[in-house]
């Protein structure tokens, strides 16, 4: 049984949410740093000096697009003990990491076993049993990254409950009392570059979770060039009418989905009907992406026909093994080598009407789901 995750409290402007998280999550921010360092080197022949090279001109681009990001990062350093640049780094670890991903794919046609891999889902109040909107994934990626709980009351801005990784002011999967959820998924192309210089990733899920509407929500996302390829899973709870609309992103297009019959799956490959001119180096990955994908469609598809998708129910589909190591609930492939091992290293489920998240530390069919409110 694994451990839960810590749960960092922040409040306060920028900075101070940024000392807070440092000082909490020091030792898990240190590992967190020597372990991209790490993998920008040996995945990538990035070394530490030109991954700050890389930060650095992040870090300008951070300032003029989300100043209070970069002023979080700064307090995060500050909190942490560490540099400015290895904060930026592993805060853009995203672009530099996924730029080399595309790479070797192009060269070896490998991406996917070394691109990890997510399954996420949305089901809409009138398939499930208590009539709320319910959001989650597995988030699958590298064995023994360092996360946390972040429930933050940033100065200004919507509450917000949260997983991120140690070190990065940017949750990647998570609600506010705005109402608005968020979960994703990694996406690769051959025109996916960290050297585009634009928003990066975490900075575009650190605003959607501090949006107060939808349109602020999709706005962070959609309408200017990104580096790298990525899918969005943004949705509204509450009012007459609750929303879910997936934005599937390359550097230079978008392309939305809606929910069908209730629900929405996305994995690891675009899926919308006009992406036709996008190449995907997906190689290996393609048979896992495209099996967990049918495979949480039939399972979800099952329960939301009855009506009645329960969070025990996406528990047990968040736990499914069919399709061995290619399957929803993701181990180790001891076959690969070892830099493109990859397990579910969270599960969560997030009830966004009641503002509730059920996360497991690991994978679920081992880790036990916890529960988390905002208002606690």
């Amino acid at each position: 049984m694994s451990r839960p995750l810590p749960v960092l409290r922040l409040e306060g402007d920028p900075v101070e949410c940024g000392r807070q998280h440092g000082r909490m999550a020091r030792a898990a921010i240190t590992r967190n740093v020597a372990l991209y360092l790490r993998r920008f080197e040996e995945d990538g022949h990035v070394d530490r000096e030109e991954a700050h090279r890389r930060a650095s001109a992040y870090l300008e681009v951070i300032e003029r697009e989300n100043p209070a990001y970069a002023a979080e990062m700064r307090g995060i350093a500050e909190g942490s003990r560490r540099e400015l640049l290895d904060i930026v780094a592993v805060n853009v670890r995203y672009e530099i990491l996924y730029t080399e991903f595309v790479r070797v794919g192009l060269e070896r046609e490998l991406a996917a076993a070394g691109a990890g891999g997510c399954t996420a889902f949305a089901v809409l109040p009138s398939r499930s049993a208590n009539g709320h909107l319910l959001v989650g994934q597995n988030w699958d990626w590298i064995p023994g990254v360092s996360g946390a709980v972040v429930r933050a009351r940033r100065a200004g801005l919507p509450g917000s409950l949260a997983f991120t990784e140690a070190g990065i002011a940017g949750a990647k999967i998570g609600l506010n009392d705005a109402g608005i959820g968020l979960a994703i998924n990694g996406l690769v192309t051959d025109r996916d570059s960290w050297s585009r210089l634009r928003k990066p990733f975490h900075v575009r899920c650190w605003e959607v979770l501090a949006a107060a509407r939808l349109e602020d929500a999709v706005r962070a996302i959609a309408g200017t060039e990104r580096a790298c390829s990525a899918n969005f899973v943004v949705a509204r709870a509450g009012g007459a009418a609750p929303e879910v609309v997936d934005i599937e992103t390359s550097p230079d297009a978008e392309f939305r989905l809606s929910p069908e019959d209730g629900f929405l799956v996305h994995a690891n490959h675009f899926v919308h009907p006009d992406t036709g001119g996008i190449r995907q180096p997906l190689a290996e990955d393609r048979t896992s992406t495209f099996q967990r994908y049918a495979r949480m469609r039939e399972l979800l598809g099952a329960r939301a026909a009855a009506g009645r998708v329960t969070v025990h129910d996406l528990k047990t589909i968040l736990r499914d093994h069919e399709g061995g190591t290619k399957s929803i609930c993701r181990h180790v492939d001891e076959t690969q080598p070892p830099n493109f091992r990859y397990e579910t290293v969270v599960s969560a489920i997030l009830d966004v009407d009641a503002g509730e998240m059920f996360v497991a530390s690991g994978p679920p069919c081992t880790a036990r789901y916890r529960v988390h409110r905002l208002a606690a």
